[in-house]
């Protein structure tokens, strides 16, 4: 559970990550763990596995590659980036309940403004059904134990992308995060093929009618995120 939550503002991404980098390498196993919260100017990231072809367009845009895991994202004014730097070996988990845990935190969070969150099996991250973002009706894609076979073709049939998520674990200690998006301009996403895959479509919650605020989602996804990271 992160003891301490800061609150870093509108940032740059590069420093943010170089910083990231800088706390994990520099931490002790007496080193408090930390929440960081953010939002980003305009930037896509390449993750470890991105290939430069699921981005075409990325004009003005600078593209920074990353050693979290994943392929490209877009982070811009408007979204809300939560940055948890966690000894998961404190903690007493692994890396699939660690994503677990932060996917349960962003589908928390969606809750609270009568959205609900899917889970895609194959594909981390949470997504929310286009035609009724509140309908609590089970998704056939979701993961389960005969979902397995089929991990690597998701079905984004009729789906939206609201949150990704890029991890990375250095030594038992994670950083890089998770993006949930608010009011964003999307127009940036239509330039890449978001987290790999053509045609995924992404949504803010203010597309799906959430006037919510970047201030109030950003601290009810902090309390989320300190509630179900605790062991």
């Amino acid at each position: 559970m992160p003891t301490t939550t800061q609150w870093l503002g509108r940032v740059d991404y590069l420093p943010t990550y170089a910083a990231m980098q800088a706390f994990t390498a520099g931490r002790t196993d007496s080193t408090p763990d930390e929440l960081w919260m953010c939002e980003h100017h305009p930037v896509y990231t390449q993750g470890l596995a991105g290939k430069a072809e699921h981005i075409f367009n990325p004009g003005q845009i600078p593209v920074i590659q990353t050693n979290r895991g994943g392929q490209v994202t877009y982070h811009g004014p408007g979204q809300v980036v939560a940055y948890p730097l966690l000894d998961l070996k404190r903690a007493g988990y692994f890396v699939k309940e660690y994503v677990y845990r932060i996917e349960e935190a962003v589908i928390r969070t969606l809750m609270h403004f009568g959205i609900t969150g899917h889970r895609v099996a194959g594909a981390p991250g949470i997504y929310v059904r286009l035609d009724d973002p509140s309908s609590h009706t089970l998704l056939p894609q979701r993961p389960s134990k005969s979902s397995a076979a089929h991990a690597g073709n998701p079905d984004f049939t009729g789906l939206g992308k609201i949150g990704a998520l890029g991890l990375k674990v250095s030594r038992n200690c994670t950083y890089h995060g998770v993006a949930l998006n608010v009011a964003m301009d999307l127009e940036p996403y239509s330039r890449i093929n978001p987290c790999g895959y053509n045609g995924l479509q992404t949504v803010d919650l203010f597309t799906i009618g959430v006037s919510a605020s970047w201030d109030e989602v950003a601290q009810v996804l902090s309390q989320k995120l300190a509630t179900y990271l605790t062991p």
